[in-house]
């Protein structure tokens, strides 16, 4: 129904009001392209305007399925249609000639034909959104070293205001209350610090795709200046899956380290995955 979230949001009238219980209208909006609210939840929008983009459920799909559910439905049957092996080489996997083996973080994460999925990783919808459309759309090019903001991507400009608002700031807020936080992510997910970027404290390089390297800068408090952390791609991710897909990686990431941080601190998920 709608492309992304910007979409929705178009159609509010940004009062930021709340009576949907929503913190923003952006908020709402992203909830609505991702099929956890409905239009008609805005009590401001027009009758007319929720009824022009309001839909039937289309054949094929189940009632009360979200727009995200079918879109990973649709995608898991387009696997169907390609060749592994070839998209073992676009992507820098492996093919064993019935499983497509990428590395997520270091790890090994699987999709057969049938679009179905093994990993000793817990398998959910934003590991497997994303790597459905890194294994069907990434065209192979190979990493380039330039490093950009996401609103520098193709067609991310529009989606910048949500992407900060679900990446870049909840993730400090984790890395302000948590010192040992870059310390634990190369230890569990195989984060590599390197040499300081942008004139950072701490640049780390983390691979939650093969072609998708993701840098971290965070910039400790320093004579009375808040700290910063700013998120980096590779210029070559608009090719490998897009901005979109970039977004919903990264947003999924973030929300797991929410959770880690929530229900065993960052230290102690260290010393659970040393075991």
């Amino acid at each position: 129904m709608f492309a992304n979230a910007m979409e929705v949001f178009k159609l509010l009238d940004k009062s930021n009001c709340r009576e949907c219980n929503e913190p923003t209208c952006l908020a709402f909006a992203s909830k609505v392209f991702l099929g956890q609210r409905d239009l008609s939840d805005c009590t401001h929008l027009d009758p007319e305007v929720i009824a022009k983009y309001s839909q039937a459920p289309r054949k094929g799909f189940k009632p009360g399925e979200s727009d995200y559910e079918r879109e990973l439905a649709a995608m898991q049957e387009r696997v169907k249609e390609i060749d592994l092996e070839e998209a073992a080489r676009r992507t820098g996997g492996r093919f064993d000639g019935k499983w497509l083996t990428l590395r997520i973080f270091g790890k090994p994460f699987s999709v057969n034909q049938e679009g179905r999925f093994k990993s000793d990783l817990h398998i959910n919808p934003w590991i497997t959104g994303p790597v459905l459309t890194y294994v069907l759309e990434s065209k192979g090019t190979p990493v380039t070293g330039q490093w950009m903001p996401f609103r520098e991507l193709a067609g991310a400009r529009e989606l910048n205001g949500l992407y900060m608002k679900r990446t870049e700031e909840p993730l400090k807020k984790i890395a302000d209350a948590y010192p040992d936080l870059f310390e634990d992510l190369g230890f569990i997910f195989n984060g590599k610090e390197i040499e300081e970027q942008y004139q950072s404290d701490i640049s780390m390089v983390l691979y939650p795709l093969p072609l998708v390297p993701v840098m971290i800068c965070y910039w400790k408090p320093d004579d009375g200046l808040d700290s910063d952390l700013h998120l980096f791609y590779d210029k070559s991710a608009s090719h490998n899956g897009g901005s979109d897909m970039v977004f919903r990686l990264t947003a999924g990431i973030v929300q797991m380290f929410e959770k880690l941080a929530r229900t065993h601190g960052w230290s102690a998920a260290a010393q659970a995955a040393d075991r």
